[in-house]
This record gives C-alpha cells, sequence and structure tokens, in this order.
C-alpha cells in the first residue's frame, strides 16, 4: 500500500513539474519563430569580447607524445593560455601541471620552479582548455608553454611561443 502511495505521489509530482515547463516551450518557440532572428544575430556578436592572440606555439614531445597548439590571447583586458581542441599529452601522468617557463627549451626534470610560473593542474589530457594568466605575470619573461607532471618530476611536452602574427590573430 505505501508503495503504490509513493509511485502515485511520484508521478503526480513529475507530471505537476513538467506540466509548466511545456506550457511555456510552444510560446517561446512561436515567439522564437517570429521575430526576426538574423537581425539579432549580429548585435550578440557585437556584445562578445573578441580575443586577440599576442603568442603562439606549437607542442612538442618531452617525455610524453604531446601535441596540439598553444597560444596566449587577450580578452577583457585580462590575459589567458588556450590550447587548441587538437591538443593530446599521455594519460599516464597523475599529477600534470601548465608551466609557463622562461627556458626556450625547459629542463626534462625541474630541480625547482624558480624560473617558472605554475598556471594549475592540466584541465584534460585532449582537447580544448583555458589557463588565466595573473596581471601581474610579465610574460616578456616567459617564452615556454610546458605540459609537466609534478609526482614524477617530468616535462611531458612544451610549446615555444612566438609573438602572433596579424593573419593568426
Amino acid at each position: 500500500m505505501k508503495l503504490a502511495q509513493l509511485a502515485f505521489l511520484g508521478a503526480t509530482s513529475l507530471i505537476l513539474t513538467t506540466l509548466p515547463v511545456a506550457s511555456y516551450a510552444l510560446p517561446v518557440q512561436s515567439v522564437a519563430q517570429s521575430a526576426n532572428l538574423p537581425a539579432i544575430m549580429p548585435q550578440l556578436e557585437l556584445a562578445q569580447t573578441p580575443s586577440t592572440a599576442i603568442a603562439t606555439g606549437t607542442f612538442t614531445a618531452g617525455e610524453a607524445p604531446t601535441t596540439g597548439t598553444a597560444r596566449v590571447v587577450t580578452e577583457g583586458g585580462h590575459r589567458y593560455l588556450e590550447f587548441d581542441a587538437a591538443f593530446s599529452t599521455s594519460s599516464q601522468g597523475p599529477d600534470l601541471h601548465v608551466l609557463l617557463d622562461t627556458n626556450a627549451r625547459p629542463p626534462q626534470a625541474y630541480d625547482n620552479l624558480g624560473g617558472a610560473i605554475n598556471l594549475g593542474a592540466l584541465h584534460d589530457y585532449t582537447g580544448a582548455q583555458r589557463y588565466p594568466i595573473p596581471d601581474s605575470i610579465d610574460l616578456s619573461n616567459y617564452s615556454t608553454v610546458v605540459v609537466w607532471c609534478r609526482m614524477a618530476n617530468a616535462t611531458f611536452g612544451y610549446a615555444p611561443l612566438r609573438p602572433a602574427t596579424s593573419a593568426s590573430r
């Protein structure tokens, strides 16, 4: 008896919570169809802050195969390090981090990170990702992006940065 009542209450709750949403779906859809969306779309694009590439680099393997492109961009007065959708590195690193290094070719292992800035843990082994760069960092001192395994103290891959050309922006 209690199980039947619980099932009835659950079904009633589901119907009551989805009914209001379903009743709003049609009016919103018909408003969107009657609106002049192509005229609105350019305004939406202008409202977004464009990003400008200031440096780019292609990843090279270190201790592990690492591919893709890194680029430093400015957007809304802030700087970000972005990896493109083609980024990939080994999933064998248990504690991967993203560094900015002063060396054109980073060491295989770091004795200390005195010349490098740790931007944080790698978000994913593959695909596009973004890391904020603190405003206090003078990027002219850093020439390479490094994917580094903190636990193994190993450079998985790196991308030497070079100023972006107007064609790559």
